[in-house]
């Protein structure tokens, strides 16, 4: 008897186990960080309640080391030319990472160009109005990420006090990498992680078993956001730059300057290329390549994409004044038909 009564036990709670399994669905975590947007949308079986206070962590940490937005910050400590500060593990991987694509960019991506970022009005600081030639020349003596040096106790050497470090180009996208880490960790497989427009995607969805579908924006955009294609995105990250939303107007000469500031010159840079969307298998080296097209030429860009594990979808304008694309094969076989 107590046999059949442990039988039918069993048996009911299988099926009872059975019967409160719940099938996994799509969820939208959303909100503000970072001065932006972010959207992450996840497959789970149930919603993980505990994710925004996990996401408040990270944008916390990734603000009090990086965030030129923040007085208190350790980077902003090490502008104002403090020499105690030790950074964070986070820190010194951007500034790993941002040395190397400094060395491949050939100089084209620089956190030291933040002093010019600022003076040209598109950093924390307020710009100065009229920047003229004796102007730019007095601030390029602290342009040039091999007056920086990232010790082995882990603080910075600068070899001005003035240098200005700046890591908003890289920074975003590594954020996204850290929140990619946090979720992998929390045993969600299948995500698409939104910020400000850069990307991180995983897995599929899984009621359609089908990659991510993202977009990418058209440069030509006034005020409604349109998209020049739509691509499948898996198990890599993808990050845009683009100088057909931030410019400044000066006040005097109505003259538009794009958010590109030329390390070599000091100067807002005209380019050929419009817009500049990366693939790689992490978001900061999506996003600190993405920035380094936008102040390099269409054959400088091309030569880098021979040597690197990226694929790219470049927009640029030809001699004429035509917008043309330039793809690479590999972003080519991710493009929805």
């Amino acid at each position: 008897m107590k046999k059949i009564f442990f039988l039918l036990l069993v048996a009911i709670v299988l099926v009872s186990c059975g019967s409160t399994t719940k099938q996994p669905k799509l969820y939208n975590e959303i909100g503000k960080a970072l001065g932006t947007t972010y959207s992450i949308l996840y497959i789970a079986p149930k919603k993980n309640e505990t994710l925004e206070k996990g996401l408040d962590s990270i944008f916390e940490v990734i603000n009090n080391s990086m965030s030129t937005y923040i007085a208190t910050s350790d980077i902003s400590k090490i502008n104002r030319g403090d020499t105690n500060v030790k950074v964070d593990d986070m820190f010194v991987d951007v500034f790993t990472l941002s040395k190397k694509i400094h060395k491949v960019s050939k100089g084209n991506f620089d956190p030291t160009v933040g002093v010019l970022v600022n003076a040209w009005g598109f950093g924390p600081q307020m710009g100065i109005k009229q920047m003229t030639p004796k102007v730019v020349d007095s601030l390029m003596q602290y342009v040039g990420f091999d007056k920086v040096d990232l010790k082995n106790n882990k603080s910075i050497q600068k070899t001005n006090p003035n240098v200005y470090l700046d890591f908003n180009a890289i920074a975003k996208g590594y954020c996204l990498d850290r929140i990619a880490v946090y979720l992998d960790g929390k045993s969600i497989d299948n995500y698409l992680i939104e910020l400000g427009g850069e990307l991180v995607a995983k897995g599929s969805k899984i009621d359609k078993n089908t990659p991510w579908t993202v977009g990418i924006d058209d440069p030509n955009q006034t005020t409604e956001r349109t998209l020049v294609t739509t691509l499948k995105l898996k198990d890599k990250a993808m990050a845009t730059s683009g100088n057909y939303r931030k410019f400044r107007v000066d006040s005097l000469t109505g003259k538009k300057y794009v958010h590109t500031i030329d390390p070599f010159t000091g100067y807002t840079k005209p380019s050929d290329i419009l817009s500049a969307s990366v693939i790689a298998n992490n978001c900061a080296t999506a996003d600190g390549y993405a920035t380094s097209f936008m102040a390099m030429s269409l054959e400088q860009t091309k030569a880098v994409l021979k040597t690197q594990p990226l694929d790219a979808y470049i927009i640029y304008s030809d001699i004429s004044g035509n917008l043309k694309t330039y793809i690479t094969s590999g972003f080519q076989a991710l493009i929805n038909e």
